[in-house]
C-alpha cells in the first residue's frame, strides 16, 4: 500500500516538473536576429552550402567504418591471449579476412589513394 503511494506521488511530481519546464521552455516573440542563421553579429560572407571534396567524405567514412572494425577487434586480442578457443579463432579469423577482403574491393577500386 505504501509502496503504491510513493510510486504514484514520484509519478504525479515528475508530471508537474515536466509541465513546469515545458512552459518556462516555450519560446516567446521571435525576433530578426534570433531568426537568423548567424548570430554572431556578422553578416554571412557567402553560402552555408558550399560544396565540399568528395574524397575528403569517402576518407572520413573509411575512418569511421575503421574506428568500428578496431572495437569490434578488441576481443578477439583479449581471446588469443588468454581464450584460445578453436571457433573463437576461426570466427576471428573470418572477421579478418571479410575486412581484408573490403580492403582489397577500396584499393582496387582507387578510394584509397588521394589524388588520382
Amino acid at each position: 500500500m505504501v509502496m503504491g503511494l510513493s510510486v504514484m506521488f514520484v509519478c504525479i511530481v515528475c508530471c508537474l516538473f515536466t509541465g513546469l519546464f515545458m512552459m518556462l521552455s516555450e519560446k516567446r516573440g521571435l525576433d530578426r536576429e534570433k531568426c537568423s542563421p548567424y548570430e554572431c553579429g556578422f553578416e554571412p560572407i557567402g553560402s552555408a552550402r558550399s560544396p565540399f571534396s568528395i574524397r575528403f567524405f569517402l576518407v572520413a567514412v573509411l575512418f569511421v567504418v575503421f574506428d568500428v572494425e578496431v572495437v569490434l577487434l578488441m576481443p578477439f586480442a583479449y581471446m588469443f591471449f588468454y581464450g584460445k578457443s578453436v571457433l573463437g579463432i576461426l570466427s576471428s579469423s573470418g572477421f579478418l579476412l571479410i575486412l581484408f577482403v573490403g580492403l582489397y574491393h577500396e584499393y582496387r577500386e582507387g578510394s584509397l589513394e588521394w589524388v588520382g
